[in-house]
């Protein structure tokens, strides 16, 4: 799967996730937090935006996208979703260990799970 974006996609995406983000923690009562968390955001979009020349920039951006560039994404999409599935496991397992329920954690695992047996099963069927 490619997905073709201008150079601006990442940049905008990064200001409207800090928004959204700037939002929810003054809605918890937060203005320290959503100050600062849309300050991360808004330093990322300019570090992405502004990267100049840098080919990881680049690469993150989506410029000149080559099949290297595809392999690292895929790579890197891989390695992210490994530590995020470990978390999770760790968390549920700590949570009934505490003799709690294992929420969210269990859900969290199970949209993981199906998600991952879902893909397998299409990219099978595709090629």
């Amino acid at each position: 799967m490619q997905m073709t974006r201008s150079k601006w996609f990442l940049p905008a995406f990064a200001v409207a996730l800090g928004a959204a983000m700037f939002a929810a923690e003054l809605a918890g009562g937060s203005l320290a937090g959503a100050l600062g968390t849309f300050g991360v955001m808004l330093a990322f979009a300019l570090l992405v935006l502004l990267g100049g020349r840098s080919e990881t920039v680049r690469g993150l951006r989506g410029d000149g996208r080559d099949e290297r560039f595809r392999q690292l994404d895929v790579n890197a999409t891989a390695f992210a979703g490994l530590a995020v599935i470990v978390a999770i496991i760790v968390a549920f397992l700590v949570e009934v260990a505490r003799g709690h329920d294992g929420q969210p954690y269990s859900w969290l695992g199970a949209v993981g799970g199906l998600a991952y047996i879902a893909a397998v099963v299409v990219l099978r069927l595709r090629g």
